[in-house]
C-alpha cells in the first residue's frame, strides 16, 4: 500500500536509482456517456508525465536496466504501485515508481 508524504516544495529531484517520478494526469469526471462521477469516486490514474529518472537499475546478477523512457513522456504504470508525495503549499500529488511498474509510453 502506497503512503502519502507532505513536501514544502518541488525541489530538484533525482530519484534513487530504479525509480521515476511520475506527475498523475487526473482523471476524467464524466464518462463516454456523459455521466458526471461523484468526488468521492475512488479510482486510481495509472497516466502520467515523467518528471525525473533515476540511474540504471543495477539488478542482483549485476546487470544494468535503463529505461525506454525519457523525462517529459506520458506513461502507463501499474494502478497500485508506487509511493505518492505531495510538493508545495497547493499539495499537489506526484509518485515514484520503480522501472519495472512503468507498462507503456503513450506516444
Amino acid at each position: 500500500m502506497s503512503k502519502t508524504k507532505n513536501i514544502n516544495s518541488l525541489p530538484k529531484l533525482k530519484p534513487m536509482p530504479g525509480y521515476v517520478l511520475i506527475e498523475p494526469v487526473e482523471l476524467e469526471k464524466k464518462t463516454a456517456t456523459g455521466i458526471v462521477l461523484p468526488d468521492t469516486h475512488d479510482e486510481k490514474s495509472q497516466k502520467g508525465k515523467v518528471i525525473a529518472l533515476g540511474g540504471p537499475q543495477i539488478t542482483d546478477s549485476g546487470k544494468k536496466v535503463t529505461p525506454e523512457f525519457k523525462v517529459g513522456e506520458t506513461v502507463i504504470y501499474k494502478k497500485w504501485g508506487g509511493d505518492e508525495v505531495k510538493f508545495g503549499v497547493s499539495g499537489k500529488e506526484y509518485i515514484f515508481v520503480k522501472f519495472e511498474d512503468i507498462l507503456a509510453i503513450i506516444k
